[in-house]
Protein backbone atom coordinates (compact mmCIF):
# COMPACT_ATOMS: atom_id res chain seq x y z
CA UNK A 1 0.00 0.00 0.00
CA UNK A 2 1.63 3.26 -1.29
CA UNK A 3 0.89 6.88 0.45
CA UNK A 4 1.19 9.75 -1.16
CA UNK A 5 3.55 12.34 1.37
CA UNK A 6 3.94 15.80 0.61
CA UNK A 7 7.73 17.48 0.86
CA UNK A 8 7.44 20.38 3.11
CA UNK A 9 8.62 23.21 1.26
CA UNK A 10 11.94 24.74 1.28
CA UNK A 11 11.36 27.94 2.18
CA UNK A 12 8.01 29.64 3.70
CA UNK A 13 9.04 33.26 3.31
CA UNK A 14 8.24 33.71 7.20
CA UNK A 15 12.15 34.53 7.72
CA UNK A 16 11.94 37.52 5.10
CA UNK A 17 8.78 39.04 6.25
CA UNK A 18 10.03 38.46 10.04
CA UNK A 19 13.72 40.55 9.33
CA UNK A 20 11.54 43.02 7.36
CA UNK A 21 9.66 43.57 9.85
CA UNK A 22 12.68 44.33 12.52
CA UNK A 23 14.53 46.98 9.75
CA UNK A 24 11.19 48.71 8.92
CA UNK A 25 10.38 49.15 12.64
CA UNK A 26 13.98 49.50 13.76
CA UNK A 27 13.82 47.11 16.49
CA UNK A 28 16.60 46.04 18.58
CA UNK A 29 17.42 42.54 18.64
CA UNK A 30 19.94 40.74 20.42
CA UNK A 31 21.90 37.86 18.06
CA UNK A 32 23.36 34.66 20.05
CA UNK A 33 26.09 33.27 18.21
CA UNK A 34 27.89 29.60 17.18
CA UNK A 35 30.40 30.59 20.07
CA UNK A 36 28.06 32.10 22.24
CA UNK A 37 28.78 35.37 21.93
CA UNK A 38 25.78 37.88 21.74
CA UNK A 39 25.66 40.73 19.60
CA UNK A 40 22.89 43.50 20.30
CA UNK A 41 21.77 46.55 17.80
CA UNK A 42 19.84 47.03 14.68
CA UNK A 43 19.24 45.40 11.57
CA UNK A 44 19.89 47.80 8.62
CA UNK A 45 20.59 45.35 5.80
CA UNK A 46 20.05 41.16 4.83
CA UNK A 47 19.84 38.96 2.06
CA UNK A 48 20.14 35.38 1.64
CA UNK A 49 23.28 34.47 3.41
CA UNK A 50 24.38 37.88 5.91
CA UNK A 51 22.56 40.23 8.33
CA UNK A 52 24.17 43.90 9.18
CA UNK A 53 23.48 44.88 12.21
CA UNK A 54 24.10 48.78 13.52
CA UNK A 55 25.48 49.04 17.21
CA UNK A 56 25.41 52.37 18.85
CA UNK A 57 29.56 52.84 20.29
CA UNK A 58 30.69 49.84 18.57
CA UNK A 59 31.14 49.14 14.89
CA UNK A 60 28.47 47.68 12.59
CA UNK A 61 29.11 43.99 12.14
CA UNK A 62 27.97 41.82 8.83
CA UNK A 63 26.57 38.88 10.61
CA UNK A 64 26.68 35.19 8.33
CA UNK A 65 23.13 34.04 9.18
CA UNK A 66 24.76 30.37 9.20
CA UNK A 67 26.61 31.66 12.62
CA UNK A 68 23.17 32.52 14.42
CA UNK A 69 21.93 30.31 16.94
CA UNK A 70 19.23 32.90 17.27
CA UNK A 71 17.66 36.08 17.12
CA UNK A 72 15.43 38.11 19.84
CA UNK A 73 13.68 41.41 19.69
CA UNK A 74 14.98 43.06 22.55
CA UNK A 75 12.44 44.82 24.89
Amino acid sequence: MATAKTKAPDQTLEEIRFLKRLVENKTPVRIKLGDNEEVTGVIEFYDANLIRVTREGHPNLFVYKHDIKYLTEEA
